[in-house]
């Protein structure tokens, strides 16, 4: 365990050490190199905050105005019917859209119910299983410029979809 302490520790420091000694050999300029890097980061992230304050703003329209919540009424009967409990379907929807909106319901699905009930275990396995896809293809294809994401996108939420049923049927084998 201390090894792995050490050589984590170390890692990095080493790897940026062997980057600048090549640089050196080489004759490059890093120092000029890095500070260009920094300036498109820069660049790069004002161009990203229209994005990631539209998906910000989406998701705080979807949980303030309750439209979430009469959702999840609505089809509360069936998911019941079915084995779903109706309190992991806002994990469920909010998932794709914000990987820090879903950590954040987990952690109250969890706080409510417990790390080791049943609702906690599907939580953590769902947040585990699906990905944030709206939140990568708004960063990603917007940084890039990419306007036509028809194909990405219902991909990603089928993988989505397929997490979600996986971690279901998985919990409720293994945990139900």
């Amino acid at each position: 365990m201390e090894l792995i302490t050490t050589v984590s520790a170390w890692l990095i420091p080493c790897f940026i050490a062997i980057v600048l000694v090549t640089a050196t050999f080489k004759k490059v300029p890093s120092y000029e190199l890095f500070v260009e890097g920094g300036k498109e980061g820069v660049k790069m992230a004002f161009s990203l905050l229209p994005f990631l304050v539209g998906m910000i703003v989406s998701i705080s329209i979807l949980r303030s105005s309750g439209a979430l919540e009469a959702f999840i009424q609505l089809i509360s009967p069936l998911l019941t019917m079915v084995g779903i409990p109706p309190d992991i379907i806002p994990l469920a929807l909010v998932r794709p859209i914000s990987g820090t909106a879903a950590l954040g319901m987990t952690t109250e699905l969890i706080d409510t119910h417990g790390p080791d009930s049943f609702i906690g275990r599907l939580a953590s396995t769902m947040q585990g299983s699906t990905d944030t896809t709206l939140y990568i293809l708004t960063i990603y294809f917007g940084a890039i410029g990419i306007k036509k994401m028809r194909y990405a996108l219902k991909v990603g939420l089928l993988a989505d979809l397929i997490g979600i049923i996986a971690s279901i049927v998985i919990v409720s084998i293994l945990f139900g």
